[in-house]
């Protein structure tokens, strides 16, 4: 499963569904929907209900879009097809797309009509697009077929983040992965051997950041301790929270919601978000973080980290444990530590960024007129939504993959590997039997989600949930199509001003004495249009 993609796209994606007109919860009911869940029941069971195990009464198949990765490609005999239909009684026809073209291929199958009947791994927002051409089904209508999706909601409280995804017909078509609660998965890993030679804790907070990488140039004055990755994207998204800014991955829909006013803001130019420029202007002009972290390429920021170049860098909970491979040939084993630390505070708290919504499931409207609706509702719900079908799909089958013992704790078989958790094991979870690959695997319990953690990353989330406090959503601001077009049009070069005026500013090559022009530049491009437009959207909303 590709970690990075599936989070990363998470972040900035379900961040901004609102900018793209998204909007919560409910359905499950028109006079049509009912009709058709009394008259499309072949195969569907009668009793279906939480802790029922989806089983067709009669073999069925059912076509999917499939999303193709080259580290873990398509086989026709892994296990998780065979499983699936052995427990099921349903066959599961894909459709391979390479992972590399999957949106566009996707939305072209959409538009075309030509899609599958499922279509698996569209993140909140992706939709918008299709649902005016009426080819994507209006799945709020249909949740009451989907007990263990509809107790999930009901448990977890997901009300509040289920309404982001309405449009302006107070439908969503969308079936997204659902997380019992938010996790991070970005921070910042630090090479904690150098702060301990240097004599200073790890930090706790972005001040205490700047301590840390002073005392560490103090030490090592050829060093620039601080060289980053992504293009600056991830440093910026978790320090923007922080500061109560959007920046980085969390840049996109463009506005932000004072509580107090209830009323959207500009996000752009923002005191929160000047403030949070300047912090990081004045680690670059101090030589504390490099400014090529918000041009470089991936390798060029891993290679100085472990090469002893730098000695601190984002990442996530996949990157500590390959770090240290190489860090083991370059540096040499036992002579240095890494730690990926917990995010640190800022002036608007100890918060953290994220939705519990994760990637989703889009169903074809023709899907509707088929005599086996019901049954494919059913099987969806248990495949994505049920705690058996989530083990199944990302743990295997027990006795074959995993382990199970008296307390419930899952173990790698001796032969099977997955992600470092067992470095002995010859065979892949993922790649020889299918399992964990992205396309069914997200969302659930956070049992189930940290059951595939390292230790030391069950450390961080632990810490991370009883220091920090999620941060609060913006309300939803749905467009029709017409606003969503207009808006669009504003929305693009107003952000693209921000994001290439704000890494101006960070790396000195515009002074912050010129904020005021920046500013006037932003409303020349049409900023306070587009703020306008989005809180008249607000209002019609509530």
């Amino acid at each position: 499963m590709d970690l990075t993609m599936t989070r990363r796209s998470a972040l900035g994606l379900a961040a901004g569904a609102a900018a793209v007109g998204l909007v919560g919860c409910g359905g499950g009911g028109s006079e049509d929907a009912t009709r058709v869940h009394q008259t499309q029941k072949k195969g569907a069971m009668e009793s279906y209900q939480v802790g029922t195990d989806f089983r067709a009464t009669e073999p069925l198949e059912f076509t999917i879009l499939y999303s193709d990765h080259p580290n873990y490609p398509y086989r026709a005999d892994w296990l998780l097809w065979s499983e699936i239909t052995r427990r099921t009684n349903v066959t599961l026809n894909p459709t391979l797309v390479p992972m590399s073209d999957y949106n566009q291929k996707r939305n072209v199958m959409v538009a075309a009509g030509d899609a599958p009947m499922i279509i698996p791994k569209t993140y909140p927002g992706q939709e918008t697009p299709m649902v005016s051409g009426g080819a994507i089904l209006a799945v709020s209508d249909h949740t009451n077929l989907m007990p263990h999706y509809t107790d999930m909601v009901t448990r977890w409280k997901l009300e509040e983040e289920l309404a982001r995804l309405k449009q302006t017909d107070k439908k969503y078509y969308l079936l997204p992965g659902l997380h019992e609660a938010v996790w991070p998965d970005y921070s910042l890993i630090m090479r904690t051997d150098i702060l301990e030679k240097v004599g200073v804790g790890v930090p706790t907070t972005w001040d205490e950041l700047r301590t840390a990488l002073t005392a560490m140039k103090q030490a090592y004055p050829g060093v620039t301790p601080f060289s980053d990755r992504y293009e600056g994207k991830s440093l910026l998204n978790i320090l923007g929270v922080t500061f109560g800014a959007q920046l980085g991955w969390g840049l996109v829909s463009g506005v932000t919601f004072d509580k107090a006013a209830d009323a959207f803001r500009f996000a752009g130019t923002t005191d929160e978000l000047k403030a949070a420029v300047t912090y990081l202007a004045g680690l670059v002009s101090e030589g504390l973080l490099d400014p090529a972290s918000f041009t470089q390429k991936d390798d060029q920021a891993i290679q100085k980290f472990v090469n002893g170049q730098s000695f601190v860098i984002s990442g996530n909970m996949q990157d500590p444990p390959t770090h240290r491979a190489s860090m083991d040939k370059i540096l040499g084993a036992g002579t240095y530590q890494i730690v990926k630390i917990a995010n640190p505070g800022g002036p608007a708290g100890m918060l953290m960024g994220g939705s519990r919504l994760e990637n989703c499931i889009m169903i074809n409207q023709k899907a509707v007129e088929s005599e086996t609706f019901v049954a494919m509702m059913q099987f969806i719900d248990w495949l994505w939504y049920s705690p058996n079908g989530a083990e199944l799909v990302k743990w295997g089958v027990e006795g074959t993959t995993f382990t199970k013992d008296a307390s419930g704790k899952r173990t790698l078989a001796a032969d099977v590997n997955y992600v470092g958790l067992n470095p002995a094991g010859t065979k892949a979870l993922n790649k020889d039997f299918g399992f964990s690959g992205g396309v069914f695997a997200y969302g659930g319990a956070t049992e189930l989600l940290h059951s595939m953690f390292r230790e030391e990353e069950l450390v961080y989330q632990k810490e991370m949930a009883a220091t920090h406090t999620p941060a609060p959503l913006d309300p939803p601001f749905p467009f029709t199509d017409v606003e969503r077009e207009q808006a669009t049009l504003l929305q693009t070069p107003v952000i693209d001003t921000v994001s290439s005026n704000v890494l101006k500013f960070i790396t000195g090559q515009r002074p912050l004495s010129e904020w005021d022009a920046y500013v006037a530049e932003c409303e020349a491009k049409g900023s306070q249009r587009y703020l306008d437009m989005v809180n008249a959207a607000y209002q019609k909303t509530k």
